[in-house]
């Protein structure tokens, strides 16, 4: 009887385990290929392989790390992608030339799980192209044990003291931005003026000998590898970074700094929309954005993954700066008008 009764109950662990696959009907794109075009270590890749097993959907994933590389993929139309991750300010350059698609909602009800502060935003009214996928801020990743000052400052990164071990970002947008707020200006200038001086700025640093170097993510293992003193970081490299070292401490400056959203859209060249569409409401599930937020360290705007942090995770200013710092910081927008004047900026820094 207890033999009877054993194999009865895990019949029964069995059978309650047990989901079956989904029937071909409940899969109407299997058998697609989307072409995802996402930055460089922002995504779980278990992540891409439940969604291809779930949906019959093939993901051919490939990666940019600046939002200038894949504005310029995109507006040539060197590659036909349909799903892409721009921040802010780009979706609403993409929107104003027209190379988005306008998104049927209705095939992304998930989106009822974005924090409502998320949505419709400025740069794209009533998310008619856009649905947030992450969100943080820049700011400076310091190594307590080598810098011995306390860092408030944007300003901080000319201290001679640290010279050839700070490393800023190979990033235009972000480093003129920098530049731009530390003198007291708007990241988002359009003043000529303005501009100069943080060219000027940006110039004196690199001329004292300060900078070791302009990088992108190989400044997170860096700073976690004791290889650096001060490290120009998105707070999501930053957590990354500090996850591995707890002599790490991320700052946003007192003059304020920018705060970003990534956001999925579809661009208008994708033939593929539908499926594009079943791609990111398949992102926005509760369950698939814990798996991005605790892989890549980034901030979730799903209400649900924000509602299950732990108390570390709500008292970290990376993953969740006070109302005053984010008062501080400001969203990029466009700015595609003068975008010559900081390009001519960068080229003189990088020269």
């Amino acid at each position: 009887m207890k033999k009877i009764a054993i194999v009865l109950l895990v019949a029964l662990l069995i059978g309650a385990l047990y989901v079956p696959a989904l029937a071909e009907a409940d899969k109407p794109f299997a058998g697609t290929e989307i072409k995802v075009y996402n930055w460089y270590d922002y995504i779980d890749p278990e992540v891409l392989t439940i969604f291809e097993e779930e949906t019959g959907i093939k993901v051919n994933y490939v990666n940019f790390s600046q939002n200038e590389d894949m504005y310029t993929r995109l507006s040539t139309g060197a590659e036909v992608y349909d799903v892409i991750f721009p921040s802010e300010y780009m979706i609403e350059r993409l929107i104003k030339e027209d190379l988005l698609a306008e998104l049927n909602l209705d095939n992304i009800p998930n989106k009822a799980n974005v924090l409502d502060s998320l949505m419709d935003p400025a740069y794209d009214p009533g998310n008619a192209h856009s649905i947030p996928y992450m969100w943080g801020t820049l700011g400076i990743v310091v190594n307590t044990e080598m810098v011995e000052e306390p860092v408030t400052s944007w300003n901080d990164l000319l201290n001679e003291k640290y010279a050839g071990k700070i490393f800023m970002m190979d990033s235009v947008r972000d480093t003129v931005g920098l530049a731009l707020k530390n003198l007291g200006y708007s990241m988002n200038s359009h003043n000529q003026d303005e501009l100069a001086a943080a060219g000027e700025w940006l110039m004196a640093q690199k001329d004292s000998g300060v900078v070791g170097g302009y990088i992108m993510d190989q400044a997170k293992d860096m700073m976690a590898g004791n290889e650096a003193a001060m490290a120009v970081m998105y707070s999501g490299d930053a957590l990354y970074a500090m996850e591995k070292n707890d002599k790490l401490a991320y700052v946003i400056p007192d003059e304020g700094s920018n705060i970003w959203v990534d956001g999925m859209c579809v661009p208008k060249s994708s033939q593929n929309q539908e499926a594009a569409e079943c791609f990111i409401n398949f992102m926005c599930r509760p369950d698939i954005a814990q798996k991005n937020m605790e892989y890549i360290y980034y901030s979730s705007p799903i209400k649900q993954v924000v509602e299950g942090l732990s108390e570390e995770e709500k008292a970290s200013i990376a993953m969740n700066p006070t109302e005053e710092m984010v008062a501080r910081c400001e969203y990029y927008v466009d700015n595609s008008d003068v975008a010559y004047m900081y390009d001519d900026i960068w080229m003189d820094v990088l020269m």
